[in-house]
């Protein structure tokens, strides 16, 4: 299922959510460098902007004449129920500028903000909530669309490049210092662009939800928008030191410096200064330039007063520079496809050729449809329903998304339009199919299989372990799953085959190259966090260490394991091997030449080992029969300054999956398809 089906399942059967003060998850009770989950961080994947849902405000009379009808608030407020969005308020400038001037207000106030609110329009707004991946719906002109296309009024439009036979297309020419800081940049014109007022306001607003939600305040993306007529192409993108950029940036009407430019937004720009340490550390700042060397943009802070946009500007010239190449087209045709519809030729989009660092040459945007390829058995069988194919076709229609049935009544090959980047798999249109047909007409029916919620056994003997150890006086920790090659096999000197680890493809950083094998090398890097702390330093963690297996479709497997350490200024082994009897008690395992172990199914027993991460004679492996499942000992001194520990430390780490069984032996765990 994925996360717009979920936000749309929510939004269809829970109409508010009150969060409280706290979420009441993962309190800051773990120590060490790992993973130290605040409620405050916890709250805050909820309420970060690339999560929350954009709440855009479109004046109503303008919808209203773009729908071609009019509305009461509440069959406006079904319309938008019907296709997935909220209607969230009802309000107007005035209202708003009302409310939250309330309190000075009601003080005597200040005069100039009671002029601004006596002066503030009355013209009713409506506040409709979109979904966080529908980036097509952030402006006036694509809700409309979207309506209309849903309701049958208007058809879905085809995007299109302006013919650009026997003509050469605008450049933009990358230079390679670009790469230090912003290294792409995409771009678009459109032709004959008639503006006024609201039209304006619109283009502005959708440009700051962008940025807001999909450009992550601007540090994978930022748009700039130009009035061609103002410059001359080609143009130039240019990394250079601060001090050699010099421009009148937009609202101002003096020249600075990009260094000076920095000091003054963070000295005097509320709005503004969010976005300078995105680049403010940089040697170089990226930069456009024209032909004639004026500066278009510094993003992603601000665009130059000489290019700004007027309401007579004819021909617009967009740009969009990232550090993410896919957000970037994203974003370009979003904000072209959107305000095409005004274009001398609606729907049409000049592309301009940006020329790469390189020399090679492509043209933005890309308004070409993708195709995904399903069956009607899938979209049913998601939805509980069973809608023929035609009527499949007819609900994707309604959602700007094209199909087409194959010769056999079942295959479905769908065109995405650009405008839809949120579609990216076959479930995503199966989720348009089904707000097409509407949530509350799908039939309320009692599932054809009983099932009982528990929790799974593996996980259930986790948690009471971790009791257990914590009660044998160890404090847990949890720790990244991901860690570095050479914390993984180097530091713990031990042979990497190639044949063990999962390997990142592209991994962010040099902390995160391959899934862990093992847990000890989590638990020494915490040690080494905590050396500070008084002595002895006991902790553990339960979790999973991830292994190769071409047994399994996905070509590994998690294996829950429990790790150990002991860190004092004696070794301590006694201790972990006092913990590993403990935990056998707990589990119900027998050591193997104990005399209750006679006829047990199961038992456990330990012989010397050699595993290089401990030390050599004072070490075990740990058996269940003749499975090794574990090792302790006392860890290898070599292994200790790789991680930077200065005190001797002894280890366990033992595999749990084993013992997850039933009081008659009989393994819990659940079988796993291959």
């Amino acid at each position: 299922m994925t996360l717009r089906l979920l936000t749309s399942v929510f939004r269809h059967s829970v109409r508010n959510f009150i969060q409280g003060p706290g979420l009441g998850l993962l309190e800051p009770l773990h120590i060490g460098p790992a993973l130290p989950f605040p409620v405050s961080f916890c709250r805050s994947l909820f309420t970060s902007p690339a999560l929350q849902m954009p709440t855009v405000g479109v004046n109503r009379d303008k919808l209203f004449e773009k729908l071609g009808k009019v509305y009461t608030d509440e069959e406006f407020d079904h319309l938008c129920f019907e296709y997935g969005v909220e209607l969230d308020d009802v309000t107007s400038e005035k209202e708003m500028l009302r409310k939250e001037l309330a309190s000075i207000v009601a003080k005597g106030g200040d005069a100039k903000l009671a002029a601004e609110e006596a002066a503030a329009s009355e013209e009713v707004i409506y506040k409709i909530d979109i979904p966080a991946n529908r980036y097509d719906m952030l402006c006036v002109e694509g809700i409309a669309r979207a309506l209309n296309i849903f309701r049958g009024t208007q058809s879905a439009p085809k995007y299109r490049l302006a013919d650009m036979t026997g003509k050469q297309p605008l450049q933009m020419v990358v230079k390679a210092e670009t790469a230090l800081v912003r290294p792409f940049v995409v771009c678009a014109v459109l032709r004959g662009v008639k503006l006024d007022a609201a039209r304006y306001n619109s283009f502005i607003d959708l440009q700051d939800k962008l940025h807001q939600n999909l450009c992550r305040q601007r540090t994978l993306v930022a748009i700039g928008t130009h009035d061609l007529s103002t410059i001359q192409g080609p143009f130039t993108y240019e990394a250079l030191p601060p001090e050699d950029i010099k421009f009148v940036p937009l609202k101002q009407t003096r020249e600075f410096n990009a260094k000076d430019l920095m000091q003054y937004y963070l000295d005097n720009d509320q709005k503004l200064k969010k976005f300078v340490p995105i680049i403010h550390s940089s040697v170089v700042y990226p930069v456009l330039y024209d032909a004639n060397r004026v500066v278009l943009s510094l993003p992603p802070i601000i665009n130059g007063a000489h290019s700004a946009i007027t309401l007579d500007t004819r021909d617009v010239f967009v740009e969009c520079t990232a550090t993410d190449l896919t957000k970037a087209k994203v974003v370009l045709n979003t904000v072209v496809t959107m305000f095409s519809e005004y274009a001398a030729v609606p729907f049409e989009v000049e592309p301009v050729e940006v020329v790469g660092a390189l020399g090679n040459k492509t043209l933005y945007p890309d308004l070409s449809e993708r195709s995904l390829t399903l069956t009607t058995d899938y979209v049913n069988s998601l939805l509980g329903l069973q809608l023929p194919g035609a009527d499949i076709v007819q609900l994707l229609t309604k959602m700007q998304v094209c199909a087409e049935l194959g010769a056999d009544g079942k295959e479905l090959t769908v065109r995405v339009p650009p405008t839809r980047s949120d579609i990216l798999h076959a479930c995503d249109v199966a989720e348009d199919v089904a707000i097409a047909h509407g949530y509350n007409n799908i039939p309320r029916r009692i599932p054809p299989t009983s099932t009982q919620g528990r929790e799974l056994p593996l996980n259930q003997l986790t948690e009471l372990l971790r009791a257990e150890v914590a009660m044998a006086g160890f404090t847990e920790v949890l720790t990244w799953a991901l860690v570095s090659r050479s914390e993984n096999f180097d530091n713990l000197r031990r042979p990497d085959d190639g044949n063990t680890a999962v390997e990142i493809g592209n991994p962010a950083t040099a902390e995160f190259e391959v899934c862990r094998t093992s847990l000890l090398s989590s638990a020494l890097k915490t040690i080494a966090a905590n050396k500070d702390n008084a002595l002895p330093i006991k902790l553990f963690e339960v979790s999973d260490a991830i292994l190769l297996d071409p047994s399994r479709s996905v070509g590994a497997r998690n294996e829950r394991r429990l790790v150990a350490v002991y860190c004092a200024k004696e070794s301590g082994f006694e201790v972990v091997h006092g913990l590993l009897n403990r935990v056998m008690e707990v589990l119900g395992v027998p050591y193997k030449e104990d005399p209750s172990a006679a006829g047990a199914p199961v038992s456990y027993h330990w012989s010397p080992s050699s595993d290089p991460a401990l030390f050599p004679g004072r070490q075990a492996a740990i058996f269940t029969g003749e499975t090794q499942v574990g090792v302790f000992g006392i860890v290898h001194p070599e292994v200790l300054g790789a991680f930077e520990v200065p005190y001797p430390v002894s280890a366990l780490e033992l595999n749990l999956e084993p013992f997850v069984f039933n009081q008659f032996y009989d393994s819990l765990l659940e079988p796993l398809s291959t």
